[in-house]
């Protein structure tokens, strides 16, 4: 692959990361949940695997050895290497610190984050099961990703007893979390393949189980190990389904299979995988046997031994392998990145829902309180009673049915007069405004709570806090609100009273008397009184509108009426926003309503177009010879065994052309890649006519293109 196509890609899948990792799906829709699922996966998938990987595309290729407590998957990489280095059943109180055995030479792929950054290493620690305990590391694990390594997560010497000791110590307290890997080296395993035993993915311990997943997802190549009689459990199949889906290459270990049970075991698995999308897994046999040291027999172990031992060997199949399980995980993050985008739309959806159900509350109290200061509704009760102590009672009622010029004089004298009624006029206008906003303020609390409290969006945000009443400052807020107005309307007549033309006249009025006369006139309208109330307020209103007129003239006063009105509804408005803003502070502290899933369908459609130029360029290359490591012959790395089972076989004289040797390539010329020997040999079956798993193991006609086990190419 070219490095710019290469660097493309990496670009690309960091954006989209940052994408992911910005999206919130705070609020509890029907996609949340799912939604939420699929951003911690992609987030995983991305930082454990594809990153990773594109960054030290030479890395040794992963083998992550997963499946149930009891399955033998500990026993089975023991016995592959020859060595204790990682414990089982009983003995496996450390599996927060997984084992990750390499060769020797490639050590340094792994002490760094290149390889599964975040999780702190211990290096050097090997299992001694007749001491009871680990021996200990030497010193230095590397910290990564905030994690601490080095004397926290070592131990010196061996500890007995029943503890898994040696740096057991010191590594729950690496970084809080107690989880790492352990680094072993091992010449058996062929440079270039790494083997990593997984917690149980069905532990007691959920932290396990979490490890178990976040390992497997790391892997360029899962080794499942299951036993004959608990392949068929929910559990794996349910870990299985993720591995289809991500078309990650995929090795079945079925375990302790009892002898002449082998084609009806395969038979049934092949049509379970079939069943699950897995047809090109690969399925290798381990018969029912005892333990001698803890290790099962080389011939036991054989087939897995022959299979990863060619795999190991052929740097250009590794080099297969990893490219097909990149390209599977990058599809399928950009499946669950589009499905994470639709999921962002919903939040975006939901919040918006939310705060339009808040905005009509609070408008419609807004238009009530307009409604309820322009229709003559404030000119009731005290109001009506402060105004009329003002014109005097008799006389007012008297003057509504005669001229309303007639009553200045009198009029005027109240306004200049002594006693000073205008303040009680001032002070009832405001009572009756406070009422009226208030009444306002708790309908809509009301009604914005009920809205809330029926959406599944925000009832949960409702939980603890008092939003079904207005709040209890509010009281305080309109009172000091409706005082500001009244200032206003003061300075308004001020304002208009400083023209020379009209000084003498506003003054011999005053400017309190005018301000209360604005004040009603500002009520002006008659609906919504009823009976006998309409020609009293009705004839307070124009009493009111023509004294202020007979001062200001009649244009002035529509403009001062008018301006009055406004200036009260802006203050009401800020009074009702104050409260709405107590629910919808909720949603901007999510930041809900920035949520969309535009910027990741464009990150996805980036990686997309990066992907294919980078897939194109690696069918380019694909022909090119691979510089790579000695082949599974060499002296070094070869599993303990390899080739047990064609030795044995060729002793008993069952090796046939075309059954039971090795495949041929396309060249007709050995097959380094194809495990000796059939599935049927390789556990000691029979050998059918076709052996029962070949469909199940062209798994190895798409890695290295040769056919298999003498079948036809």
């Amino acid at each position: 692959m070219a490095a710019s196509v290469h660097t493309e890609l990496v670009d690309a899948l960091t954006v989209l990361r940052s994408r992911v990792a910005e999206t919130r799906l705070a609020l509890d829709v029907a996609s949340a949940g799912p939604g939420r699922v699929e951003r911690a996966q992609v987030l995983d998938q991305l930082d454990d695997y594809l990153l990773p990987r594109l960054r030290a595309e030479n890395a040794p290729l992963l083998v992550v050895v997963g499946g149930s407590t009891g399955a033998g998957k500990s026993t089975l990489v023991n016995s592959l290497l020859g060595e204790q280095v990682t414990t089982s059943g009983v003995l496996r109180p450390t599996t927060r610190w997984p084992v990750l055995v390499h060769h020797p030479l490639d050590a340094r792929w792994f002490s760094t984050d290149r390889v599964l950054p975040g999780l702190a290493r211990l290096v050097g620690a090997r299992v001694d099961l007749a001491k009871g305990g680990t021996d200990g590391g030497a010193a230095g694990g590397t910290g990564n990703a905030g994690w601490s390594g080095g004397a926290g997560a070592t131990g010196g010497g061996s500890t007995g007893g029943s503890s898994i000791a040696g740096g057991d110590a010191g590594e729950t307290g690496t970084d809080g979390r107690g989880a790492g890997l352990r680094l072993v080296s091992s010449p058996a395993l062929p440079p270039g393949l790494a083997l990593l035993d997984a917690p149980d993915i069905d532990s007691v311990v959920e932290e396990n189980r979490a490890l178990a997943t976040q390992l497997l997802a790391a892997a360029d190549l899962w080794l499942f190990v299951t036993t004959a009689a608990r392949y068929a459990d929910a559990v794996p199949w349910e870990l299985l389904g993720a591995a289809a889906r991500r078309r990650v290459h995929l090795a079945l270990v079925l375990d302790r299979v009892d002898d002449g049970t082998e084609a009806l075991v395969s038979a049934h698995l092949r049509q379970m995988l079939d069943e699950h999308d897995l047809t090109e897994a690969t399925v290798l046999l381990v018969p029912e046997t005892s333990t001698d040291g803890g290790l099962l027999p080389e011939v036991a172990v054989g087939a897995v031994a022959d299979w990863l031992t060619a795999l190991g060997g052929d740097p250009a199949a590794r080099a297969r392998v990893i490219r097909g399980t990149r390209e599977g995980v990058t599809r399928d993050v950009l499946v669950r990145a589009e499905d994470l985008a639709r999921a962002a739309d919903d939040q975006r959806a939901a919040d918006a829902r939310l705060r339009a159900a808040v905005a009509a509350a609070y408008e419609d109290a807004a238009t009530q309180v307009e409604r309820a200061t322009s229709d003559g509704t404030m000119l009731r009760g005290e109001v009506l009673a402060r105004w009329q102590d003002v014109v005097g009672t008799g006389e007012f009622l008297r003057a509504v049915e005669q001229k309303v010029s007639g009553l200045r004089d009198r009029i005027t004298a109240a306004f200049r007069g002594q006693r000073a009624p205008e303040p009680a006029l001032a002070h009832a206008i405001g009572h009756g405004l406070e009422a009226v906003v208030l009444d306002a303020a708790e309908d809509a609390a009301e009604r914005a709570h009920s809205a809330w409290r029926t959406d599944p969006a925000g009832v949960a945000l409702l939980e603890g806090l008092a939003l079904s009443r207005a709040s209890g400052d509010l009281r305080g807020q309109v009172a000091e609100q409706i005082r500001a107005w009244q200032s206003d309307v003061l300075a308004l007549v001020e304002r208009e009273g400083a023209d020379k033309r009209t000084t003498a006249r506003a003054v011999s009025y005053g400017v309190n008397g005018l301000g209360a006369a604005l004040m009603v006139a500002v009520f002006a309208s008659t609906g919504g009184l009823t009976g006998a109330e309409v020609g009293i307020a009705g004839g307070a209103a124009i009493l009111a509108q023509r004294l202020l007129e007979a001062v200001f003239g009649d244009e002035a006063v529509r403009q001062l009426a008018r301006e009055a009105h406004e200036r009260l509804a802006v203050r009401v408005r800020a009074v009702l926003a104050g409260q709405a803003a107590r629910f919808t502070a909720q949603l901007d502290a999510l930041g809900t309503a920035d949520a969309s899933g535009d910027s990741l369908r464009t990150a996805v459609a980036q990686v997309t177009a990066a992907a294919a130029r980078a897939e194109g360029a690696a069918a380019a290359s694909a022909a090119e010879p691979v510089v790579g490591v000695p082949g599974a012959g060499a002296e070094t790395g070869r599993l303990r065994g390899a080739g047990m089972l064609a030795r044995l076989a060729a002793e008993r004289g069952e090796l046939p052309t075309g059954r039971g040797g090795r495949g041929t390539t396309t060249d007709g010329e050995p097959d380094p890649l194809a495990p000796e020997g059939t599935s049927a040999q390789r556990t000691g079956a029979p050998s059918p006519e076709r052996p029962p798993e070949g469909r199940l193991r062209s798994w190895w006609r798409r890695v290295t293109g040769a056919p298999q086990d003498g079948q036809d190419a």
